[in-house]
């Protein structure tokens, strides 16, 4: 298996270039690749994700396909951040369903549906405790676009968890028990419409 430096430049991405992969965040392609496998020579983006201590090798041709972006435009990034001061949005179904439904939304790589997560699953302290899956949940959304937006606006993540939590904290106000009922019974009322 040989490996040999090629182009800075492939596919509209750069060496040194952040980007988004949609199962694993922000990483940065650290390399533009040539290998080969198998008696094909192949052409590979090598990614890191410093966080996760973990390196990837994506084949150029399949970026498109997996989902690879840029990271967002900073009005995407506003969008995202007004998404987290809308009201939750809860739909009257199984946990284990609107659970998988966050998990796509969340290994969407797509900013927004990742801040409905956030927002959905966010809990002020005066509100009832989460579960230990809706908090796993939770945190994987608000670091995964915490994250993204530390890249974008080039602050901390810890900075960037913190414009999230005050941006949470402008939405409705999330008190009691009886507001969550609600937001359930307004979904579930969308839903029959």
């Amino acid at each position: 298996m040989t490996s040999a430096k090629k182009a800075s430049t492939k596919q509209g991405f750069k060496t040194g270039e952040h980007i988004v992969y949609p199962s694993h965040g922000v990483g940065k392609i650290v390399s533009i690749d040539e290998q080969e496998v198998a008696g094909f020579k192949l052409e590979l983006f090598v990614i890191t994700f410093a966080k996760d201590k973990m390196t990837l090798r994506v084949p150029t041709t399949k970026v498109t396909a997996v989902g690879m972006r840029k990271l967002a435009e900073p009005a995407l990034v506003d969008k995202s951040l007004e998404t987290l001061k809308g009201r939750a949005r809860i739909k009257r179904t199984m946990w284990s369903r609107r659970a998988q439904e966050y998990e796509a939304k969340i290994n969407s790589g797509d900013l927004i549906a990742i801040a409905e997560v956030v927002r959905d699953l966010y809990r002020s302290d005066a509100q009832p405790e989460q579960s230990y899956s809706e908090r796993q949940l939770y945190e994987a959304a608000l670091d995964r676009m915490s994250r993204e937006i530390a890249a974008v606006q080039d602050i901390t993540e810890t900075d960037a968890v913190k414009l999230l939590e005050a941006n949470l904290a402008k939405g409705p106000k999330r008190g009691s028990a009886k507001d969550a009922e609600a937001d359930i019974d307004e979904v579930a009322e969308d839903e029959a419409a």
